[in-house]
């Protein structure tokens, strides 16, 4: 079943990924798929399996398009590696996981106010780059925080290793 959706004032059709097909029940994460006054208004479900399945959707699209996701994804695998080499302790680990989804976390925020500024200003303006440059400046804190948070875990552990 195909829904439609307007882009740009035209109407295309776009595939029902995983709807009910009933009227009430809007599709889950189809493409294109935002709820609306109708649905909510009607009191239409989303399921807690469609709202996971949607939010695993932004997380996939960030990995694939965001450079910086790709590099976080890279430092979480090295600093994974690192805390089973050096065999940190269970607070180490809570730290750098918690760093971890932090990093991640603000990428995904940083991502989707990106991308609804693209949106909503297509054209260069000021306030937009503003507002991408909050978002990133959010990114590069927790950033910069957690290459403390590693120093800190992995900082004595490597020293006693190396030179110890």
């Amino acid at each position: 079943m195909a829904a439609e959706t307007a882009v740009e004032d035209d109407l295309v059709d776009v595939p029902d990924r995983g709807g009910s097909g009933a009227r009430n029940e809007p599709p889950c994460c189809g493409e294109g798929f935002v709820r609306n006054d109708a649905d909510k208004g009607a009191r239409s479900r989303f399921s807690l399996v469609c709202a996971f399945r949607c939010a695993w959707d932004g997380i996939v699209y960030a990995v694939r398009t965001q450079r910086n996701m790709k590099i976080h994804l890279g430092i979480a695998v090295l600093a994974v590696a690192l805390g089973f080499a050096l065999r940190i302790d269970g607070a180490s680990w809570a730290a750098v996981i918690l760093c971890i989804a932090a990093v991640f976390a603000a990428e995904c925020v940083n991502t989707a106010i990106e991308s609804v500024v693209d949106l909503v200003s297509p054209e260069y303006h000021e306030l937009a780059r503003r507002a991408k440059d909050c978002g990133a400046g959010a990114v590069l804190v927790f950033a910069i925080v957690a290459l403390v948070v590693a120093a800190v875990v992995f900082g004595p552990r490597a020293w006693a290793l190396f030179f110890g």
